[in-house]
């Protein structure tokens, strides 16, 4: 069955992560999807290694984890964008494209003839989606942006960390680069909705998504928290702002996390404890009495998780209906039944690393379900089917580019 969107072809002219992260759910959704990139070197993440992907004997390839995390499904090319050759080839391949993915400095595209303005002209169906730091528009739209310089100014790592008045406080980044990601995710969702709009006038449009309005946009509750109030969020660690108790706690050999979400999962909780008195007290009786009395109630239930094993909190939990959960490392997240049991780990076949293990995306079809046909190229690795099969070029053509070092 074909995919969902598998009557859009996607120009992706991006790297690294934020954009490639878009180009790839459009991929799995079905979307031909052209990754073009540099002569010789490709996306900077073919560098960021190690780790590499291993071949069949277990050896190292130049095919860096990183690079593989982001671009399965695509197909490579490799264009000089420096040259005017380079360039025509873009704009041809543009002019046969639905979406066009880039991440390009502001006003980096324009200089050769490939932004919006310019590309519109030659497919006035083109959704363009444009992935910068900051935007193009306002004072700092010429800036660089990053993932990690994002997550400090957007603040998030003003949320996240222990709080600076205990062992290990202080911010913290996130253990992934998030803000690259989610605004992958909310360039997927525009591109979409802009095939969607298409689909009813005919005409593409300009998309402009930045990583700062992103992190800005995912503070979610912590920013409602403070626009509701005048009051500054801080660091709490593991603990919530606005629900109690749902944090972690120490028990007699590990760590659990509960999540009592509502006053009836904290009564269910303190039954099986054995501390039935605490819902009864009325400094903890609802959820809002609990979060304005946090710093006594936590002692009191560091007590009452010491008494047992996390397994043995994780089995009666369970069995009481009481959100709960351990602390998986990712081999243990792999390992995990339901994990296994939904499929999230799949293999595809790789021309230079043989079976190439893989995560899945979680979005599930009823009618069109995703099916992963190709692994992540190798750099170039279609550069002369997309020329010939797009371009009708000959193969005395590609020869002729590939000597001038335009492809």
């Amino acid at each position: 069955m074909p995919g969902p969107l598998s009557h859009i072809r996607v120009l992706d002219l991006s790297r690294v992560l934020a954009a490639p992260w878009a180009g790839q759910n459009l991929a799995d959704l079905g979307a031909e999807v052209i990754k073009v990139e540099r002569p010789g070197s490709g996306d900077d993440s073919r560098a960021f290694g190690p780790p590499w992907l291993k071949d069949a004997n277990g050896n190292d390839t130049a095919e860096s984890a990183y690079f593989a995390a982001a671009n399965r499904g695509k197909k490579s090319i490799t264009v000089n964008l420096s040259k005017a050759e380079g360039q025509q080839i873009v704009r041809k391949l543009a002019g046969q494209c639905d979406v066009l993915l880039e991440n390009y400095k502001f006003g980096d595209l324009a200089r050769y003839g490939l932004g919006y303005d310019d590309l519109k002209k030659i497919n006035p169906r083109l959704i363009y989606c444009s992935v910068t730091g900051f935007g193009h528009t306002g004072p700092y739209r010429e800036r660089p942006g990053y993932d990690f310089m994002i997550q400090g100014m957007g603040g998030l790592m003003s949320v996240t960390g222990e709080r600076d008045d205990l062992p290990g406080g202080g911010p913290q980044r996130v253990g992934v680069p998030i803000v690259d990601i989610m605004t992958g995710m909310y360039a997927s969702v525009a591109v979409c909705a802009a095939i969607a709009h298409r689909a009813e006038t005919g005409v593409g449009q300009h998309l402009d998504l930045a990583l700062l309005d992103t992190q800005v946009a995912f503070l979610a509750n912590q920013a409602m928290n403070y626009l509701a109030t005048g009051e500054v969020p801080g660091r709490l660690g593991n603990a919530h702002p606005n629900i109690v108790p749902y944090q972690t706690f120490k028990t007699r050999d590990g760590d659990i996390i509960l999540a009592c979400g509502n006053d009836n999962l904290f009564s269910k909780f303190c039954e099986l404890a054995g501390c039935q008195h605490l819902p009864r007290d009325p400094r903890f009786a609802t959820n809002d009495k609990r979060v304005e009395n946090r710093a006594i109630l936590t002692p009191l239930l560091e007590t009452v998780f010491r008494t047992r094993t996390t397994r043995e909190w994780v089995e009666a939990l369970e069995a009481a209906g009481v959100p709960n959960g351990p602390i998986n490392n990712i081999k243990q997240v792999f390992e995990e039944p339901q994990v296994v049991a939904r499929g999230m780990k799949i293999e595809l076949d790789h021309p230079a690393a043989g079976k190439v293990p893989l995560v899945a995306s979680p979005m599930r079809f009823s009618a069109t379900p995703i099916e992963y046909q190709a692994p992540p190229p190798t750099l170039g690795q279609h550069t002369e089917e997309v020329l010939r099969h797009m371009l009708a070029m000959s193969e005395a053509d590609i020869q002729r580019l590939r000597t001038e070092g335009v492809v």
